[in-house]
């Protein structure tokens, strides 16, 4: 059977809005001890936000920062997987829950550590099917206050987060984190390149800081002599499209045929591959968004 989110979380006492303002309280005190705050998001799926986020975090973590990773994906996570903590269970203290320690103690939580089994969904209860949609936002947002607000973060240099496709968690975070900075991803695609633009447009709209353009799977690297070439028949023109919108270009990442089985080996690629060209440039990415921030 399915295991649904209020069975995960519990239902609440009685008292809306006495929880709510203790909440409000707990997530600002929680967020006050963290000195970046960085969603990787795009608006598109498909760009590899999971696996730039996962890498941005341990290229930070081997640099001797103290890392977090909010998996914001509440219907689709998967960065326990991709860092090896999915068998970690939760233990509740006396006000919070612990994260999960995923490589060079990179604090991890994610709807995934809260699941019995691989093949569970997250289930989403409402009063008629034409209530859902309604439920299901208000749900996943009261989802990402509790990730916020209820895991014992601690003090952080950096606390990353990996949002799912489309506005709604962007918008809902942007609430919740008033300096929350961004960085945006695409692929060498147009499809990529229009709804990105809009997701930027609305980031702005709502005063996000930005750090800047990554435009993933720039080429592949070639697994037998390493040589570079196109993935994609469009046009590489990540750096055009962020002169464009007023964004600083990061860089470009070529798609490297290990990265996928690093995923699944729960691996982040950088700590293995540090020297390939991907590896590089997740690097160079890096650095950059530090340089934005005012870390070096």
């Amino acid at each position: 059977m399915a295991k649904r989110y209020k069975d995960i979380v519990g239902d609440g006492g009685s008292d809306i809005v006495g929880q709510v303002v203790a909440q409000n309280e707990r997530l600002r005190s929680r967020m006050s001890l963290i000195h970046h705050k960085v969603a990787v998001m795009s608006g598109k799926g498909g760009v590899g936000k999971s696996t730039i986020t996962v890498n941005l975090a341990a290229i930070l973590a081997s640099r001797g920062y103290r890392v977090g990773l909010l998996d914001a994906d509440i219907n689709g996570p998967n960065v326990g997987k991709m860092l090896g903590v999915r068998k970690q269970s939760l233990s509740m203290g006396e006000s919070a829950v612990s994260p999960a320690l995923g490589p060079l103690d990179i604090k991890v939580m994610s709807m995934d550590l809260l699941l019995p089994g691989d093949n569970t969904p997250v289930e989403w209860d409402a009063l008629s099917q034409q209530d859902t949609f309604i439920w299901r936002g208000t749900i996943e947002a009261g989802a990402l206050r509790e990730f916020l607000a209820d895991t014992a973060w601690g003090e952080l240099d950096f606390l990353l987060m990996d949002l799912p496709p489309g506005p709604y968690a962007f918008t809902t975070l942007t609430q919740l984190i008033p300096e929350l900075t961004g960085v945006v991803v695409t692929i060498p695609s147009e499809l990529s390149r229009l709804v990105v633009k809009k997701f930027i447009v609305l980031a702005q709209k709502t005063r996000t800081r930005l750090a800047g353009l990554v435009e993933n799977m720039a080429g592949y690297v070639c697994p037998h002599c390493g040589k570079l070439g196109d993935l994609f028949y469009a046009a590489s023109d990540g750096e055009k499209v962020a002169l464009e919108m007023g964004l600083p270009f990061l860089g470009r990442i070529h798609f490297d045929p290990r990265l996928p089985v690093s995923t699944d080996w729960g691996v982040p690629f950088v700590l293995e591959h540090n020297d390939s060209a991907a590896g590089k440039a997740i690097a160079q990415v890096a650095e950059k968004v530090k340089k934005f921030l005012g870390e070096g």
